[in-house]
């Protein structure tokens, strides 16, 4: 299968890849949307002509974050939403509140690295907000998308999923020591088997999914439990990792929600505004493959499904 390309690259922007591209009358979430990478997201898609809710954990965080986008891209159908991920009851009072189509859904929103907490449920936090909240968003707004009739998915992962698959008989490191990147990873990992899965499933009914790695950013309050960047952060972009701002990146995630380019494309993973490669070891680049497995894929739908119905 040929990976898809574009014109654009690391160093390219949010603003720049939505260049032209006009978004009236589609409809569109970004989950985590009040800040860092998602809030970029939501102002391209809004400055582009597109009905934009900000989804967050507050609603009035949300509503402040919307009326500034509304004031800066000169956009009035800016909307704000209450989500918070690892709350089984705002994920369906999110769903339950939603009404017609639903063109783009960005799942933007997440953490990492935290220590060692968990949901009223018993659930790993990371895993509970990375992946079982945004699988029970979208699942739960499956209608809308299909009643787009072209709608895309877009879910954020990250080159952490490289370093370690879905513990599928200890997802929530009941029997294992909690380690906080290894649950990271098993979180971000649950992100591309579901693009595979949902793609596989939803074809049908026109809807894209597709997951990417955004790049190393540091500032986006992604990191709010490191105490500084990694040794090896390099903002000047000359190591040869995918280290930007948080324009740059934003614009892999803006490419695949908004861009014609990427019209039926789906089931694949990006990074630099680009398909990736398979994951060499030793390489931070590239799509693991015990991330695109399709067993995997499978089995981590049926394990969803489980976890999110008995939560509720």
């Amino acid at each position: 299968m040929t990976r898809t390309t574009t014109p654009f690259g690391a160093q390219s922007t949010a603003s720049e890849v939505i260049a032209g591209v006009d978004l009236t009358g589609r409809r569109a979430v970004v989950t985590g949307a009040t800040g860092g990478l998602g809030r970029e997201t939501a102002r391209a898609l809004a400055s582009a002509g597109a009905e934009v809710t900000v989804a967050g954990r507050t609603l009035k965080t949300a509503t402040d974050v919307a009326q500034e986008i509304a004031a800066g891209t000169g956009n009035p159908l800016t909307r704000a939403g209450q989500l918070d991920l690892a709350d089984p009851a705002s994920v369906a009072a999110f769903v339950a509140g939603w009404s017609g189509p639903l063109h783009i859904l960005v799942n933007n929103a997440g953490i990492m690295a935290t220590p060692e907490l968990r949901t009223p449920a018993g659930r790993e936090l990371q895993f509970a907000t990375n992946h079982l909240g945004h699988f029970a968003v979208t699942v739960g707004l499956h209608g809308a998308l299909a009643a787009a009739g072209d709608a895309r998915v877009v879910v954020l992962s990250s080159v952490g999923h490289v370093n370690g698959p879905v513990r599928f008989d200890d997802p929530d490191f009941t029997v294992e020591p909690y380690d906080p990147w290894l649950a990271y990873a098993q979180s971000k990992t649950a992100n591309v088997l579901f693009a595979v899965e949902a793609a596989k499933r939803w074809a049908a009914d026109g809807i894209t999914v597709n997951a990417l790695n955004p790049g190393r950013i540091w500032g986006t309050g992604l990191g709010r439990h490191m105490d500084a960047p990694p040794a090896s952060f390099d903002p000047s972009g000359t190591s040869g990792v995918s280290e930007k701002n948080i324009a740059q990146g934003a614009a892999t995630s803006t490419l695949l929600a908004a861009s014609p380019l990427l019209d039926g494309v789906t089931g694949r993973y990006f990074e630099d505004c680009q398909e990736a490669a398979p994951h060499t070891p030793g390489v931070r680049r590239g799509v693991a493959a015990h991330a695109v497995d399709p067993d995997s894929a499978r089995k981590l739908w049926d394990l969803s499904i489980r976890l999110t119905v008995r939560d509720q």
